[in-house]
């Protein structure tokens, strides 16, 4: 099968490039660099620009992983329009390629899994999240409702979509660890603010079994939390990371301060969602590492 990825070179899409290979799957991948995307990807990888240009190799499959860092910048106006368009602009050209493969091969893919984010819950305190739990409107919310609707378009060329609403992404390399190791490795860390703000968070290769089993499954389509089933605050994530690392988590770092220093964009750091991933674990997912006490063990050994 051929399965095309935006974002595939980023820490989530690399991972599944490597599984879909792997697997005997055909990889084809959206990248603005391709030259630089080929040395992070298996060999064989097929590398373009732009979507539009697979239209000679139709994928049966798509993988929208694609939209800038929402971490990366202070939100100003002009970030928060950045990180819009950069998820609009590549998911409304895969919604051209599904009617450009309508047109001239009389069908489209027959699955798009299109990622979305924990944002679109908004804060929601420490009440329970499931899919059908309404949005708390914030930023966040409002740029993964877009993302949503944008997807939405490739049902009306008779692709089946899913959305999976990802949580953390925990994994050695990249991701949330990334950026949280050296000051925890140094005894520097802590928790944010109060502590008590939920953490979705999953493990880099549930994730990856999580969007195949979204490939595979052809009688399941609509939103998916994508996160284990057993989310932490904020103080308990510290806490464990802390111990694994053998350090101590002695210095929070006041919520005051996180706002002074991000801005609106604080509000990911001390805000948060018990998101729970109801329907993928209904339609019989099983989670390798279901508890953030399997996952860090894995990843730190």
């Amino acid at each position: 099968m051929r399965v095309l990825i935006t974002g595939g070179s980023g820490f989530v899409g690399q991972a599944l490039c490597r599984r879909l290979v792997e697997a005997g799957h055909r990889v084809q991948v959206v990248s603005r660099d391709p030259a630089q995307a080929r040395i992070r990807l298996p060999e064989g990888a097929d590398v373009r620009r732009s979507a539009l240009d697979f239209v000679d190799a139709p994928p049966e499959a798509l993988v929208n992983l694609a939209g800038e860092s929402i971490a990366g910048k202070r939100w100003s106006e002009a970030q928060k329009q950045r990180l819009l368009d950069s998820r609009l602009d590549a998911t409304r050209e895969l919604v051209q390629l599904c009617e450009q493969l309508e047109a001239t091969q009389g069908s489209a893919p027959r699955v798009m899994v299109s990622a979305s984010a924990m944002g679109y819950y908004g804060d929601q305190g420490d009440a329970a999240v499931t899919e059908e739990t309404p949005p708390h409107d914030e930023f966040a919310h409002r740029l993964c409702r877009r993302w949503e609707e944008a997807a939405q378009g490739v049902t009306a060329h008779g692709t089946r979509l899913a959305i999976l609403r990802l949580g953390l992404v925990l994994d050695a390399g990249g991701g949330v660890l990334q950026r949280m190791l050296p000051p925890f490795r140094l005894g520097l860390g802590g928790r944010f603010g109060d502590g008590r703000q939920f953490m979705p968070w999953v493990h880099r290769q549930d994730l990856v079994g999580a969007i195949l089993f979204l490939i595979e499954r052809d009688d399941i389509d609509g939103a998916f939390n994508g996160s284990a089933p057993h989310p932490v605050t904020n103080a308990v994530f510290t806490r464990l990371l802390a111990r694994h690392l053998h350090r101590p988590a002695l210095l929070p770092v006041p919520a005051k301060a996180l706002e002074i220093a991000f801005g609106e964009m604080s509000r990911l750091l001390l805000t948060g969602a018990d998101m729970r991933p109801a329907r993928l674990e209904e339609a019989g997912f099983t989670f390798r590492f279901p508890t953030l006490e399997d996952a860090l063990t894995d990843i730190l050994g």
